[in-house]
């Protein structure tokens, strides 16, 4: 089997060079390579696809900067929906399965309930409406594809919350922490791991081809993993000296952006849980994990 990886350096595409290179050969493509493999010039992307030729292409490249897309909506839609709609109809001519990621911000964070993947859409800004545009150009374009809605992803790599409120949390006696906002912190080695599971249930059972969530169990708030993060840390390395003695709930209005952020993230992961036949760790197992890492 070959893929094609793209977005290499990213959260979850790093994890993905792991995970993916147990399944055959992997070919690995990012903005500086040889071949095109930069989401800004789509029908460089498809030229790659249509060389290459692979069995299975992963997308994890995507315009995340959530805030930026506001102000950048053109490169927004061509890299989160012009070229995805590139890839899928390369990956129909070629015979290839396209696995792409989405978001949470796909909806209008309404209500309490988790999401499923069929009910209505409805995204507050354009990083969420760019994203449905890909989603929805790759389920139009027959190419046989895996789409895993996902959101409050991390990794041990690079920056991420935990590593903010680690931080602040030795520099300051009082931190202020959203509590309106509902998701699962959701670890990049997960992702990566279903995704390699997924694709090799797939390519068996092609009619699986479809869209499904994909996020840790349990749910909380952005306080709520701020809390578990510090409380966690402080029980790992007491020796540190913690300064932080108040973690204080604020609503989201207390920290204006450009970027409307959608209250309830929770997805349900139902349909990914049965057709796949796995069960997904709770939240806080990931972040125990990540932060067992790096706090030492």
């Amino acid at each position: 089997m070959k893929i094609l990886l793209l977005g290499k350096n990213g959260q979850v595409g790093w994890e993905l060079q792991r995970s993916l290179s147990i399944l055959g050969e992997l070919v690995v493509l990012d903005r500086q390579s040889e071949l095109c493999g930069d989401l800004s010039q789509p029908e460089g992307i498809a030229d790659t696809v249509r060389a290459l030729r692979p069995d299975v292409i992963v997308n994890a490249a995507a315009h995340t900067a959530v805030d930026k897309a506001e102000s950048e909506v053109d490169l927004a839609r061509i890299v989160n929906a012009i070229a995805p709609m590139a890839l899928a109809q390369a990956a129909a001519e070629v015979g290839a399965w396209l696995v792409h990621y989405s978001t949470d911000y796909v909806f209008d964070g309404s209500g309490t309930r988790a999401w499923q993947e069929g009910e209505a859409t409805g995204p507050l800004g354009v990083y969420g409406q760019t994203k449905l545009e890909g989603e929805q150009a790759i389920a139009a374009s027959g190419c046989s594809h895996l789409i895993f809605r996902t959101s409050w992803v991390y990794a041990a790599r690079g920056g991420n919350f935990a590593k903010t409120m680690l931080r602040l949390a030795q520099e300051r006696e009082r931190l202020t922490v959203i509590d309106d906002q509902h998701g699962a912190p959701t670890g990049a080695d997960m992702i990566a791991d279903v995704t390699a599971h997924a694709i090799r249930a797939a390519i068996k059972k092609p009619e699986l081809s479809g869209l499904y969530h994909l996020v840790a169990g349990g749910e909380t708030s952005w306080h709520g993993y701020a809390s578990h993060v510090i409380a966690r840390a402080r029980h790992l390395r007491p020796d540190i000296p913690w300064k932080v003695g108040e973690i204080v709930p604020v609503p989201t209005s207390a920290f204006p952006t450009p970027a409307k952020r959608p209250l309830n993230s929770r997805l349900n992961t139902q349909k990914l849980q049965q057709a796949f036949g796995l069960s997904l760790p709770h939240w806080q197992q990931g972040v125990n994990r990540l932060l067992a890492e790096i706090t030492y």
